[in-house]
């Protein structure tokens, strides 16, 4: 099988060694630049030095020929989703799509399915990828187990069985706004995490985060449609710990470096990565304000991202709430 994967960045690049392990793929970058380091170092020196690219992965800068595919796999940003399903569509329409991108559009506060339906069709052959997974230890061949949602089970069921891998395990899902949301906010709550941990508030304060971090999750998931279950599930709980808890987590440094005093505009200038939680926290507050729920933890996060308060007064804040609110 010939796995078009778009989008060279850490997540993109890691998958696309994945699955060049049983299959043919191509990965594209609209950077000839980087396609060429890529070509001439053997490696993503830039997102994840030291691990080589497999015979099977070819570079390549022409979407064209990366769309002449049987399985289009968009792992650009979000903000890159809608040019991407939008120009694939055009080149190879029908071509089924899976994404794996997190998070909400800015502007529009849609999740990458309606982006995508927009795009290509409310009955486009679609789903995505999502659970917890960081980049380096998937492209190093480490076990690890994510989710592939779609709103047609059988869609999902037959690409869980084609590119099911013993090292990177895929569970069939039909949720797909359930396993959507799960992985949108839970960068948000990474953020809260890093700062927490930032300001040495310790193990019980990052415990009682993640639960009532869920349990926000879990609220908006069910006003959009989600269920219950899912958000248990690789999607939600296990995407929330990984991202809160381990150091490879981008979203859980923007928190670290909050609790230190640096400004976002320097955060964001130094990380070198995109860290999809910050934009995402201002789409997620304002959406729970319009749906009517309750979700703290989230606009304390937006509160410190955009709205001027310092994290410190974001934490008092929370503590000081009622108990009878949660």
């Amino acid at each position: 099988m010939h796995i078009g994967v778009f989008g060279a960045g850490a997540w993109g690049t890691a998958l696309a060694i994945a699955f060049s392990r049983q299959h043919r793929v191509t990965l594209w970058s609209r950077e000839a630049r980087e396609i060429a380091d890529l070509r001439s170092d053997g490696e993503n020196r830039r997102y994840l030095p030291g691990i080589p690219l497999p015979a099977g992965l070819h570079p390549s800068d022409s979407l064209a020929e990366a769309a002449r595919a049987d399985l289009h796999l968009v792992v650009t940003p979000l903000a890159g989703l809608r040019a991407t399903a939008r120009a694939l569509h055009d080149l190879a329409p029908g071509t089924p799509l899976l994404w794996a991108c997190k998070g909400l559009e800015a502007g529009t506060a849609q999740l990458p399915h309606q982006i995508v339906a927009d795009e290509l069709g409310g009955d486009a052959p679609c789903g995505v990828l999502t659970g917890p997974s960081f980049a380096a230890e998937v492209a190093k061949g480490l076990p690890a187990a994510v989710t592939l949602a779609a709103r047609d089970l059988a869609f999902a069921r037959h690409w869980v069985n084609a590119l099911h891998d013993p090292r990177l395990r895929l569970y069939a899902n039909d949720d797909l706004v359930g396993a959507e949301v799960g992985g949108a906010v839970k960068n948000v709550m990474a953020i809260a995490a890093g700062v927490a941990d930032g300001m040495g508030f310790g193990l019980n304060a990052r415990a009682a985060l993640i639960t009532r971090g869920l349990a926000e999750i879990t609220r908006l998931g069910i006003a959009l449609g989600g269920r219950r279950e899912t958000f248990m599930g690789l999607a939600g709980l296990g995407d929330l710990v990984l991202t809160c808890t381990g150091d490879l987590s981008r979203n859980r440094r923007v928190g670290l470096l909050l609790a230190e005093g640096k400004t976002l505009p320097d955060i964001l200038a130094t990380l070198g990565h995109v860290a999809e939680g910050v934009s995402t926290a201002r789409e997620v507050a304002a959406l729970a304000t319009r749906l009517g729920v309750d979700m703290p933890i989230t606009a304390a996060v937006d509160g410190v991202l955009h709205g001027g308060l310092g994290a410190r007064e974001a934490v008092e804040q929370l503590l000081a709430r009622d108990p009878k609110q949660e």
